[in-house]
């Protein structure tokens, strides 16, 4: 990408070379420590991003309870006119935010132009949510008496989100809390620090424009230190961390330890079972894009296909075949399929992911590797493996393009390999029997939070609830009733009599 055009990209959100890291609505605090925002792109240097520190974090935490205090007692329609704003912003700047996404990242320019339309998506349902946050009414044992149920706001939420949706996740969360009431704190991957920039300078411009507390959207930037001071931080009663396993358990358990309530969306080892009456076209689609779109990097990539013997070999030979028609390059040339890695450790783990399926007995079908030529280091060509589900490899998920294929022969054996992995987020069943596709999404069927049929394992649409079960950390996001999550459940009981009848005929007489 030409720098030009990148600076002025930059410009339009207030980047510069240097930048503060700890905000507060519109107001700013720097430190003298500083993190480094590199493009994966083209190994350039972007620009700094300042730490947070102890002292800061606090005194953001503080803003975001005042201003929730204030913003609590909103009426939610109108909170709900401020998230419409929001999403009329992001749809004025949806070009430029998504080449950030797409420079800074990593994910071909399409696929950070879909990102920023989530946003915008989950802006559209909160808004709509707005004006339908409804309790429930109850019918009371005791004459002259009814119960009903309440949601109010939770208070701060705070929000940890992974470098791989560097502002998607975010908005699913802060969305959602800020129509329930709540105030957000997000601590986003010190590996994309710029995105969120950008998206709190585009918040400023709706909470200058209403007049909003300053502290109902803060950023707090570093390393692990700040997200355990989150997890821990009791003034924070909801915590929503998006990333791997291993930091999920961690926050999981700091934020249980002090009863607050976390929100888990973790790692995925998501499969894809292939019958011998699969549309094998569209099976080919679905399996290449969820293997190699955003170069493996998505919780809902596709891991592992389950293929029915009678076609395997010929399932095989296809994907293969249009392996060797992925075009890797830039992803902000739209004529490629696929662009860089994160970074080179994330490299280093694909290659040493490669090692150990050889060293447990794999074989490629297609074997990658490192690609050289391109100034960031950051490169690899995509691989295929024949493998069997229970190896150690297999078990864990692998954040880069690496496919692994197995063979099954009845749906009930297929359907165990699926779920044969601790990881339960999405899943997909390429079918042509309606029995199949309905055994598959039954209670018998896949143990994941999301099963398809006839459609990949990959990407999520705004209005189901996403999210998976086991070792992916039950949360649920984006869609459906998950606001609840957001929120704080009271029971109601009002008496409009003129006695005091007692529950379950209880009799105290004075």
């Amino acid at each position: 990408m030409a720098q030009p055009q990148m600076a002025t990209v930059l410009a339009s959100f207030g980047i510069q070379a240097q930048n503060a890291g700890t905000w507060i609505g519109r107001r700013s605090l720097l430190s003298d420590q500083w993190i480094s925002s590199s493009s994966p792109v083209d190994g350039v240097h972007i620009a700094q991003v300042s730490e947070t520190t102890t002292a800061q974090y606090h005194e953001v935490i503080e803003a975001g309870q005042a201003a929730q205090k204030v913003w609590r007692d909103v009426p939610a329609p109108k909170r709900g006119e401020a998230v419409r704003i929001f999403g009329n912003k992001l749809r004025e700047q949806k070009e430029a935010l998504g080449m950030l996404v797409s420079y800074e990242m990593g994910k071909s320019y399409q696929e950070g132009l879909g990102e920023v339309q989530e946003m915008i998506d989950i802006c559209d349902f909160a808004v709509g949510l707005s004006r339908q946050l409804t309790g429930l009414t109850i019918k009371s044992e005791r004459p002259d008496h009814f119960m009903m149920e309440q949601w109010h706001p939770a208070g701060l939420i705070g929000i940890i989100s992974a470098f791989n949706f560097p502002v998607a996740v975010w908005a699913w969360n802060s969305t959602l809390a800020w129509i329930c009431g709540d105030a957000c704190v997000w601590k986003a991957s010190e590996k994309v620090p710029l995105c969120a920039l950008a998206c709190q300078h585009i918040w400023n411009e709706v909470s200058a424009e209403l007049q909003l507390p300053e502290g109902l959207s803060t950023i707090v930037t570093g390393g692990r230190e700040i997200g355990v001071l989150m997890s821990e931080d009791g003034r924070i009663p909801v915590v929503s961390a998006t990333g791997s396993i291993r930091m999920g358990k961690d926050v999981g358990a700091r934020v249980g330890a002090r009863l607050g309530r976390s929100i888990l969306e973790l790692g995925g080892n998501n499969a894809m079972i292939i019958t011998e009456t699969a549309d094998l076209k569209m099976t080919v689609t679905a399996a290449v894009f969820g293997a190699v779109g955003t170069a493996g990097q998505r919780c809902t990539s596709t891991r592992r296909l389950i293929i029915h013997e009678s076609i395997y070999d010929r399932v095989c030979d296809a994907i293969s075949g249009a392996y060797q028609q992925i075009k890797i390059g830039s992803p902000l040339d739209p004529s490629n399929h696929m662009g860089p890695l994160i970074d080179t450790a994330a490299v280093k783990m694909y290659l040493d992911a490669l090692d150990a399926v050889e060293t447990s007995g794999g074989r490629f079908l297609v074997k990658g590797g490192k690609l050289e030529g391109f100034e960031s280091g950051c490169y690899v060509s995509p691989s295929i493996a024949e493998v069997e589900n229970h190896w150690s490899i297999v078990q864990h998920e692998t954040f880069a393009p690496l496919l692994y294929v197995m063979k099954y022969t009845t749906l009930e054996e297929a359907i165990a390999l699926q779920n044969g992995v601790p990881q339960g987020l999405s899943s997909a069943i390429m079918t042509g029997s309606m029995q199949e596709a309905n055994r598959f999404v039954s209670a018998s069927g896949s143990d994941c939070g999301i099963a398809n049929a006839n459609i990949g394992t990959s990407g999520a649409e705004i209005g189901g609830a996403f999210g998976g079960e086991k070792e992916t950390g039950g949360g649920r996001e984006s869609g459906s009733d998950s606001w609840k999550a957001y929120m704080r459940r009271q029971t109601n009981t009002l008496n409009y009599g003129s006695t005091l009848p007692l529950a379950q005929g209880i009799e105290f007489n004075i």
